[in-house]
């Protein structure tokens, strides 16, 4: 196979490319934005295993694992509220874009801003109304059924996320607002 100038080009480029960002230094922003994400992929790789192990468990031994069930719950909230503030800050959420063709393009930054202000503020009344809710658990004493793990934990790690997550999605609307540029597409 023979390479054309082009693609010379092209892979010199892609080579300048991964030797600028390989000499950048992250940010503190940068290093605090990843603690979540590895905290999910520790919590998404630890279900994979469990899960595993109690397939394999039940097929070969016919002994499941009893708390398999209670711990894929607790993973599933982890890794769901752990990658949320991300995936808003990022703006990767699933979107419906039907009014798109309808509004001009100076209108649809001006809704940008809106809708994300608007969910980071819709945002901020379930993370308190959790974190209430795991503080009654926590003064009734609740436990999980097999582990006995107390359920105020993931209440608390629940609320704090989606406080995370609010927070983000107004960071994302003033930074439309102020610096648009700096802001990630979709």
């Amino acid at each position: 196979m023979r390479m054309t100038d082009d693609d010379a080009e092209g892979q010199t480029e892609n080579a300048v490319d991964l030797r600028e960002t390989s000499l950048r230094q992250p940010s503190v922003f940068h290093l605090i934005a990843l603690v979540p994400t590895w905290i999910a992929a520790a919590f998404l790789f630890a279900l994979m295993t469990m899960t595993f192990a109690d397939v394999l468990l039940r097929s070969a031994a016919n002994n499941p694992i009893e708390s398999a069930t209670e711990l894929t719950r607790l993973f599933m909230a982890v890794i769901v509220f752990a990658s949320l503030p991300m995936v808003s800050w990022k703006g990767q959420h699933i979107a419906v874009d039907l009014l798109d063709p309808v509004f001009p393009a100076a209108l649809a930054r001006w809704r940008d801003i809106l809708m994300d202000i608007a969910c980071g503020a819709a945002l901020l009344w379930p993370a308190k109304r959790i974190w209430d809710l795991a503080e009654r658990a926590r003064g009734y004493g609740d436990v999980t059924e097999y582990l006995g793990f107390p359920q105020y934990v993931p209440g608390w790690f629940v609320a704090f996320f989606t406080a995370v997550t609010a927070l983000a999605f107004i960071a994302r609307g003033v930074t439309r607002l102020v610096a648009p540029s700096t802001v990630p597409a979709r």
